[in-house]
């Protein structure tokens, strides 16, 4: 993927020197929270080259954020074909993120996905980006919100890769954004 440039942030492939914050957004608890696992480091390795592959492969991905200024990864945002949710059709692309507790609360999210959104609708030519969550997850779903994306309880479903043992976690919301509301939302913003 060639990397992409918003006010404050480089978005780009994962590089080694990003592991680090990598195995640690996915091991704390915090970040986490939402999640029935952590990962350890080996895990985390694995994932984040499996993610690397796919952005060489698709020229998208879940892929790092790195603030301009400092160089540091903050975590990652992204496009992403959920094909582990059997509920949503073939050709679903959905946008998601993670990010380092200390970077929360930045905009950092809002602005990579709005970059995001436009790669998908105008390059890629998405008619449609779904994002969801756990149902509790309030931090994710305003984002969501903030994004434009409109909630749609008729499509939320009982994610298949979470155990019985986290029923609390099962429950996860969906949200839609068609291409025909990002741009007249763009138009709106001028």
């Amino acid at each position: 993927m060639k990397p992409m440039r918003t006010e404050r942030l480089i978005l780009r492939n994962w590089e080694d020197r990003d592991r680090d914050l990598f195995h640690r957004i996915n091991s704390d608890e915090r970040v986490m929270e939402f999640f029935p696992f952590r990962r350890d480091r080996a895990a985390a390795d694995a994932k984040m080259d499996e993610l690397r592959g796919a952005i060489d492969r698709d020229g998208y991905g879940f892929a790092a954020a790195e603030i301009i200024t400092t160089g540091e990864c903050v975590g990652f945002v992204g496009l992403l074909d959920p094909d582990h949710v059997p509920s949503l059709p073939a050709g679903t692309i959905e946008i998601g993120w993670r990010l380092a507790p200390e970077y929360w609360g930045n905009g950092y999210v809002t602005e990579a996905s709005e970059a995001w959104l436009a790669y998908g609708f105008e390059t890629l030519g998405l008619g449609e980006i779904v994002s969801f969550a756990v149902e509790n997850n309030h931090r994710s779903t305003a984002v969501m919100r903030r994004l434009g994306m409109i909630a749609d309880p008729s499509a939320d479903f009982d994610h298949p890769s979470i155990p019985d043992s986290h029923p609390h976690l099962k429950r996860h919301v969906l949200y839609r954004l068609s291409r025909q509301d990002w741009q007249a939302r763009r138009r709106a913003a001028r």
